[in-house]
């Protein structure tokens, strides 16, 4: 299993309550995916947009993925369990077209990096909580 998975499993486990969960908020159902995805990665304070906040989420989090652990990042933006909290979520193979229209957008003229405004920041803490390299399994071996 990767490195990341295990610390994904592993932080779920040992955090139960989540400031993000949609119990707890007011969630806009919206099919405009595209355009509500490329907000988040432009504009501060968009709300609960579903499922556009999901892809998101994803793309962050395969990005940085790709970064960290030196995964693929289609691999991972297509992995059924990366977002196991997310139902939402929807892998890459099951709409590559709205996945590669965002992409296209929030990744162009950026130097193959993901520009840090919009709520990407936000995105970025819960990752570095749940899965970055401030997080480590070794932590917990005694």
């Amino acid at each position: 299993m990767q490195e990341w998975k295990v610390k994904q499993q592993l932080y779920h486990k040992l955090n139960r309550n989540h400031s993000d969960d949609l119990k707890w908020v007011t969630i806009e159902e919206s099919d405009d995916i595209v355009n509500n995805a490329i907000r988040y990665f432009r504009e501060k304070d968009v709300g609960w947009i579903y499922p556009a906040k999901s892809y998101m989420v994803a793309i962050c989090y395969a990005f940085w993925i790709m970064e960290d652990y030196d995964e693929n990042f289609y691999d991972v933006l297509n992995d059924s369990e990366l977002l196991p909290l997310d139902n939402y979520f929807v892998p890459y193979r099951k709409d590559s077209n709205t996945y590669n229209e965002i992409i296209g957008v929030v990744c162009a003229n950026n130097g193959g990096k993901l520009a840090m405004k919009g709520m990407v920041p936000d995105v970025r803490r819960y990752y570095d909580a749940e899965l970055g390299n401030e997080f480590s399994v070794s932590d917990f071996s005694d």
